[in-house]
C-alpha cells in the first residue's frame, strides 16, 4: 500500500472522483444506524461535592478517558439521563479549533457512574448493528473529517457543529462481520504505528532536554571544552537598563502615527513569531522612548504557567521602528553583555529558575515588573568568554537542530500513514470480504425495522401508562352513594395512620 494523503479515496456518494463501495457495501447517514437519537449533554456549574461529569479533554485519540471530569452542581437524579456507558461514541460539539470540532471518541469501559456534558453529542448504536471500533476509526478518518469540517459553523472565533449537521454525515458501510474485521486490522496496525510515534516523541523530549542541558551549560561557564573562570553573579541592573513597554488604551487604536507593536504572542522561549504584528498608535516623542534596537531582549512579565514565566527572545531588527506592549519588558544589554550570551543565559534552567522565584506573590498573582528584573541575579562571563560559550552553543543547536528535523520528518511519515491507512480501510482494501456476509442494505432494513418495532412499542407502552393514570385519576372523582353508610370511626386500639396525631385529647392530657 502506498503512503498518500487519503483525499479523494471516498466521500459522499455522487462526490466527483470518489470509488465505487466494494460488494455488499452501502451509504448510509449516521442518522440510518442509530437505536437512540443523538443528544447534548448539560450543562452544570462546578460544586467540589458535586456529580461527575466529563470534561472536554477526555476525548482522547484511543478512546474517552472517563478520569478527566469535574464534579458538577447535580444530584446523581438529575445527571441519570446523561451517564455514559460502554459502546457510547461522543463527539465534540464546538472548538476553537476547526481540526478539533466534531472530533469523536469511543467509551470503552466506566469504572464510576459519569455524565457527559453539553460540550459533546452523545451517539449510540448497537454492536448487533455497527462495532464500535470500526465506527471510531471511520468517524476520525479524513472523508468524514471534511464532511464535519464543511458542516461547521464558526461564531465568535468558535467553530461548531449541531446535531442535525453530525447526523447527515455520510457513512461507508459494510457488513457488520466485515466491520469487525476491518477494526481488528485497524487496531492491530495503529497500535504498531502509535508505538513508531511515541519513540519519535521520546526522542524529540530528548533532543529539549539536550538543549536545556547546553543552555546551562553556557550559564555555568562549564559547556563543552570551554575553558574560562566561572561567571560572575551580577544584578541585571549592572550590566543592562530596564523598560516597561505600551499599555493598549482606546486611543491608541492606528490612525495618523502608527507603528509596529509586539505582544505577548509574538515572543517564545528564545525565538519570535513575527506572522501576526499588530500596529499601535503613538504621540508627541514616544517612538524615541520606545523604538526597539536590534540585540534588546523581550522578556514575557507573567504566564498562566509558571514556565513560561520570564521566557524571552532577542529582537532580531527585521521590523523598522517598532515598539512592544507593557505586558513585555525590555532589557537592554550594556557594553558588558553579548545579546546572543544573555538571550542563551535567560532561558537557561539557571535563570528560569530565579525568575519564577521571583514572579511569585502572597496573592497568588505571578508576574515580573521592571523593578524585579533589574534586582535579578544573572551569571555573567568574561567577553571573551561569552564569544566561545556563544560559538560551542551554535555549533551544539546545529546538531540538535538537525535531530529535530530528522524525528518531525519522522512524526509527518507516520501521520501520512495513518490517513493512509484509514484510507484504505474503508474502500474494503485493509480486510478480506466474505460473500457469506450480511449484505450492508439488508443490514440497513434490519435496523429500520427493529427501530420501527420499538418506537411502535415505546408508543404502545406510554398509552398503556397514560390509560392506567387516568383510570386512577378517575377512580379518585367518583362521588360516594347517597345513602351510603359512613366509615366506621377508628377504634382507640387501632393504630393511627402515619402523620396524623398520635397525642391524646385534650382531657386525657389535664
Amino acid at each position: 500500500m502506498s503512503v498518500d494523503s487519503g483525499e479523494g479515496s471516498f466521500g459522499a456518494p455522487g462526490s466527483p472522483g470518489v470509488m465505487g463501495l466494494p460488494t455488499g457495501w452501502a451509504w448510509a447517514k449516521l442518522a440510518d444506524i442509530l437505536i437512540a437519537p443523538t443528544a447534548n449533554g448539560r450543562s452544570v456549574r462546578s460544586d467540589a461535592d458535586g456529580f461527575p461529569v466529563l470534561r472536554l479533554t477526555a476525548l482522547k485519540d484511543d478512546g474517552v478517558d472517563c478520569s478527566e471530569y469535574k464534579l458538577g452542581d447535580w444530584t446523581a437524579e438529575e445527571a441519570a439521563p446523561y451517564l455514559i456507558r460502554p459502546g457510547d461514541f461522543l463527539v465534540s460539539r464546538a472548538s476553537g479549533s476547526l481540526s478539533l470540532v466534531g472530533r469523536g471518541a469511543l467509551v470503552t469501559s466506566v469504572m464510576e457512574p459519569v455524565a457527559y456534558p453539553d460540550t459533546m453529542i452523545r451517539i449510540r448504536t448497537s454492536p448487533d448493528h455497527v462495532e464500535p471500533r470500526f465506527l471510531a476509526h471511520l468517524w476520525n478518518s479524513p472523508a468524514v473529517r471534511r464532511q464535519i469540517e464543511r458542516s461547521a459553523r464558526t461564531g465568535t472565533g468558535i467553530n461548531k457543529v449541531s446535531q442535525s449537521a453530525v447526523q447527515e454525515v455520510d457513512l461507508p458501510l459494510p457488513p457488520t462481520a466485515e466491520q469487525r474485521r476491518i477494526a481488528d486490522a485497524l487496531d492491530e496496525r495503529l497500535l504498531r504505528l502509535g508505538r513508531v510515534e511515541a519513540r519519535l516523541r521520546n526522542m524529540s523530549d530528548h533532543f529539549d532536554a539536550l538543549w536545556q542541558a547546553v543552555l546551562d551549560g553556557v550559564a555555568t561557564g562549564a559547556l563543552g571544552c570551554v575553558e574560562a573562570q566561572a561567571p560572575q553573579e551580577r544584578l541585571v541592573q549592572e550590566v543592562a537598563t530596564v523598560r516597561g513597554g505600551i499599555q493598549k488604551q482606546s486611543r491608541r487604536q492606528p490612525d495618523k502615527d502608527a507603528y509596529p507593536f509586539l505582544r505577548v504572542a509574538n515572543v517564545g522561549r528564545g525565538t519570535l513569531d513575527l506572522e501576526d504584528v499588530h500596529e499601535i498608535e503613538l504621540f508627541d516623542n514616544e517612538i524615541d522612548r520606545y523604538r526597539l534596537e536590534k540585540g534588546d531582549l523581550l522578556v514575557v512579565e507573567g504566564n498562566g504557567s509558571p514556565d513560561q514565566i520570564g521566557r524571552a527572545a532577542t529582537w532580531d531588527g527585521s521590523i523598522k521602528d517598532c515598539v512592544h506592549q507593557n505586558h513585555l519588558i525590555r532589557v537592554r544589554p550594556g557594553p558588558e553583555l553579548r545579546p546572543e550570551y544573555l538571550n542563551l543565559v535567560w532561558n537557561s534552567l539557571t535563570v528560569a529558575q530565579r525568575l519564577r522565584r521571583a514572579a511569585s506573590s502572597t496573592s497568588g498573582l505571578n508576574t515580573l515588573s521592571t523593578r524585579k528584573l533589574k534586582e535579578l541575579v544573572i551569571p555573567v562571563a568574561g567577553l571573551s568568554a561569552q564569544d566561545d560559550l556563544v560559538e560551542a552553543a551554535n555549533r551544539a543547536h546545529a546538531r540538535i537542530a538537525a535531530g529535530h528535523r530528522r524525528v518531525n520528518d519522522g512524526l509527518a511519515h507516520t501521520i501520512a500513514l495513518r490517513r493512509a491507512l484509514l484510507s484504505e480501510a474503508f474502500i474494503g482494501g485493509l480486510a478480506p470480504q466474505d460473500p457469506h456476509d450480511e449484505p450492508a442494505e439488508d443490514l440497513l432494513k434490519r435496523i429500520r425495522a427493529e427501530r420501527e418495532a420499538a418506537d411502535v412499542e415505546r408508543k404502545a407502552a406510554r398509552r398503556a401508562a397514560t390509560q392506567a393514570k387516568r383510570k386512577i385519576q378517575t377512580k379518585r372523582q367518583v362521588p360516594a352513594p347517597a345513602d351510603a353508610p359512613p366509615p366506621p370511626a377508628p377504634t382507640t386500639d387501632a393504630p393511627l395512620p402515619e402523620g396524623e396525631q398520635t397525642t391524646l385529647p385534650l382531657e386525657f392530657n389535664a
